[in-house]
């Protein structure tokens, strides 16, 4: 099994790990902050950093695992006022992939998913300038209720 640094960013949220990838700037270590926050909320039962700015991924057992890179566990970028600390995981796998300002993004996408390392995984375009949060909580939100076999 090999490992592959990526750039980007993973929150573990509920079982599963939400995969943030991104140009610089598109927002990665925002959506994670976000997602963290709605967690502390109240709106999703448990949310925490996994990695920030590079995470590794591999390939076990049919699953994509997600671990964050050495030098940067617990660490998150905030643009406007550095490096911050953070309780962190240090492992998930990945359930969801976000990619933000992505160019194919679409309105209403039929079933949209994408390999990543030979594994097929569930995926949100997002375009942009939009917003991202509402859509990824409609989605970890349906896709929670539809796993535990109650309406979305």
């Amino acid at each position: 099994m090999t490992s592959t640094t990526v750039h980007a960013s993973a929150v573990l949220v509920d079982a599963r790990a939400v995969l943030i990838r991104g140009p610089s700037g598109a927002g990665k270590s925002r959506l994670a902050l976000e997602l963290i926050a709605v967690a502390r909320g109240g709106l999703l039962r448990f949310a925490r950093l996994i990695g920030d700015d590079r995470v590794h991924l591999e390939a076990a057992g049919g699953r994509l695992l997600v671990r964050p890179a050495p030098a940067l566990a617990g660490l998150i970028e905030l643009r406007g006022t550095g490096i911050r600390k953070l309780d962190y995981e240090p492992a998930g796998v990945v359930g969801l992939v976000i990619d933000l300002d992505a160019a194919d993004a679409e309105r209403l996408p039929d079933n949209p998913t994408v390999e990543i390392e030979g594994i097929a995984l569930p995926r949100l375009a997002v375009a942009a300038g939009a917003a991202a949060l509402p859509a990824v909580i409609a989605l970890l939100i349906s896709s929670g209720a539809a796993a535990a076999g109650q309406d979305p």
